[in-house]
């Protein structure tokens, strides 16, 4: 029997909350509202939103890391003071991030420390300890909740499937007032969402597409949208354009970064928040057009060398390294999740997702319709075609197909 508190699921009743709301605002939610509320006003319309959680005042993170809405420094040092962290330095542009060290985390905190003490002067580096893999590296450690409106997170039950490929995409960030991160947009195209547990941060937010007014003559995008050659006319002819979102983020909200969306985040206090990277239904297709327009340009960019011996399977290699994933892991990647989802139909057993959320049966079908979809798109795709694993897949992919075909014919004759 399925408890239903814990499970999320699709229903045809929803809240609107975008009444008297224009597109340029951002909405906040402070009030309790359902999984499919948020689903369908934001996740599905890839709209951003912050949302109050209330339920982080109790998590262990909170309690353990945080004192009176500061850093609870003694206690990270005495928990966790001997692990190796990556720490930026915000003042040294690194292509076109900022440069990451190694550090011992005790070291960090007391560079913290002294930082605050010294009341952030100039003549100190700005020194931000992000993208922190923290429960890779602490798995027993459960520092967070996930909220609800999150947990359909298909990336992260992906890799915590496979031991062989030790990632995921959670991530620990701490750092002093004035520590920032640079304008981008999300890995794999992904949505990320983001929870202060202390500390405040400032959102610039630009709606997909607008980052195209933010490239140089050499088609780069800028490194800090706020500089002052933004404003220069023959470097940005079109910033008149822009029309960011920006927005303050409190201690205990989460922001819902949607997929595209590039983004300039600061920290105006100092802050502790947990962050995910995630994909879903919502936004498979986006990644999976992203992938495609990333191989176009890596064609591109070695047209010229096309006729060297398996030239495809090259381009291939250079999609792993600037998408992070190539066409035959993205293969494995949904049908993971297509087999998980059918398993469960076939057996009336529900996903457990990671922080015990259970996915609801609409929900499945949901995700098997979404999947079905882009799996017939890759199938036919004729750099898919061309690569040497499609002919050995190619039995497994239609078989696969196929049962969703009738898993989900059989649950359309029931709805």
């Amino acid at each position: 029997m399925v408890n239903n508190y814990d499970t999320i699921e699709l229903e045809n009743e929803i809240e609107d909350l975008s009444i008297n709301c224009s597109d340029t605002q951002i909405i906040r939610i402070d009030k309790p509202v359902s999984y499919n509320t948020i689903f369908k006003n934001f996740i599905v319309k890839n709209r951003p939103c912050i949302i109050k959680i209330p339920s982080a005042q109790s998590w262990k993170s909170t309690k353990e890391w945080v004192s009176q809405g500061f850093p609870h420094f003694s206690n990270l040092q005495n928990i966790y003071g001997t692990v190796t962290v990556p720490v930026a330095d915000c003042g040294e542009k690194y292509y076109n991030v900022q440069k990451k060290q190694p550090t011992q985390f005790s070291e960090y905190l007391s560079y913290w420390e002294k930082y605050i003490k010294n009341g952030y002067p100039s003549d100190m580096p700005c020194l931000y300890l992000k993208d922190w893999h923290f429960t890779k590296d602490f798995p027993t450690h459960i520092i967070y909740e996930v909220p609800q409106y999150f947990a359909s997170d298909w990336l992260n039950e992906y890799l915590t499937s496979r031991n062989d490929i030790n990632d995921d995409y959670r991530f620990v960030y701490l750092g002093p007032k004035g520590s920032w991160t640079p304008f981008h947009a999300d890995v794999f195209t992904s949505f990320s969402w983001s929870i202060n547990i202390c500390g405040r941060k400032r959102w610039l937010l630009f709606p997909p597409g607008q980052e195209d007014y933010l490239r140089d003559n050499h088609g780069n995008l800028i490194y800090d949208a706020t500089c002052s050659d933004m404003l220069d006319n023959k470097l940005f002819p079109d910033h008149h354009k822009l029309t960011p979102y920006d927005i303050t983020q409190e201690t205990g909200e989460a922001i819902f970064v949607p997929t595209g969306w590039h983004h300039q985040v600061w920290n105006l206090e100092d802050t502790i928040s947990i962050n995910h990277n995630w994909v879903n239904g919502c936004n498979i297709e986006n990644m999976w057009l992203s992938m495609q327009k990333n191989l176009n340009d890596v064609k591109k960019e070695i047209e010229d060398c096309q006729a060297m011996e398996d030239w495809a399977e090259h381009c291939q290699i250079m999609l792993q390294a600037v998408f992070g994933m190539n066409y035959e892991e993205f293969l494995k990647f949904i049908g993971f999740i297509a087999e998980c989802r059918l398993a469960s139909l076939k057996t009336n057993c529900p996903i457990v997702l990671y922080g015990g959320w259970k996915l609801g049966k609409w929900h499945t079908i949901f995700d098997l319709q979404k999947i079905n979809s882009v799996l017939r798109s890759f199938m036919t795709n004729t750099d898919v075609q061309a690569l040497k694993f499609y002919d050995k897949s190619l039995d497994s992919l239609k078989h696969l197909c196929m049962g969703m075909e009738e898993v989900l014919g059989k649950f359309a004759i029931e709805s």
